[in-house]
């Protein structure tokens, strides 16, 4: 399987790894993150994840295998109906909904599918080599499965215009729109992501799996104040916790809270 994981204490690590292809991206990438994602969602000592690209790659991900030649192509309308299910398992949705923190590590290109599979997770650490691409309407598609809205919620219509007609969004540019929020020396990009998720992964991991899940499914309701009021029974349930009672309690005594996600 050319998905790598890797554990370190409450964090996991995906990896990306055809390094021949600069990690180019074919259905076994899809199926190796719905297999590893659905058991980091029921292994409890893991709290926060990092999907990243094989250095010896060179990139993070240089997009669909074009080298063959059944990629981006449909046999009949019929072959396309009946497979709208397994689109349902696109990477966007794999990474959107799984309930803990991701974040992407983003070691060099990330084109096309590629490319929307950082703005799928929730956290983005860019190395200075990092560098955007949504090349399908040069190749007569378009970016797949919201690829261009999923981007327009992250930094606006206009810089996602842009770049859903081609124009690349090179490291810098990234941080300075908000796509990354980080941005760090090659060297130092998998330090300042396990950093990331090292803090992420000592919060008390209900609370953090509820932030994430307010935020991106809030933003498909359409009024603050259906959102708002959803929130309240988040609120509710997070403070009948045990985390929440030892998270306060740890406060009030000027300590290190011990969280269990219970």
């Amino acid at each position: 399987m050319p998905l790598l994981c890797e554990k370190r204490g409450h964090v996991a690590i995906l990896t990306l790894s055809r390094p021949d292809a600069r990690n180019a991206w074919d259905e076994d990438f899809n199926e190796g993150l719905a297999a590893q994602l659905g058991e980091l969602e029921h292994d409890h000592e893991v709290r926060c994840v990092i999907l990243t690209g094989d250095e010896k790659g060179a990139a993070f991900s240089a997009g669909a295998n074009l080298a063959d030649t059944e990629t981006h192509t449909v046999a009949s309308p019929a072959a396309f109906i009946t497979g709208i299910p397994h689109w349902r398992k696109f990477v966007a949705n794999l990474l959107t909904d799984f309930p803990k923190p991701v974040i992407a590590a983003v070691n060099g290109y990330a084109i096309g599918i590629g490319c929307i599979a950082t703005y799928c997770c929730d956290l983005i650490v860019a190395s200075e080599r990092a560098e955007w691409r949504l090349p399908q309407v040069r190749l007569g598609i378009m970016p797949a499965y919201g690829g261009a809205v999923r981007l327009a919620r992250w930094v606006g219509k206009g810089h996602a215009m842009k770049a859903a007609l081609g124009h690349p969004i090179d490291a810098a540019e990234a941080y300075r729109i908000g796509l990354a929020q980080w941005l760090v020396p090659h060297a130092e990009l998998m330090d300042r992501a396990l950093q990331v998720a090292g803090d992420i992964a000592d919060l008390p991991p209900l609370a953090a799996r509820l932030a994430k899940e307010s935020l991106t499914k809030g933003l498909d309701i359409p009024n603050i104040q259906d959102a708002s009021e959803v929130d309240v029974y988040r609120f509710m349930a997070l403070s009948q916790t045990e985390d929440s009672k030892e998270a306060h309690k740890a406060w009030r005594e000027k300590r290190k809270a011990t969280v269990r996600g219970t």
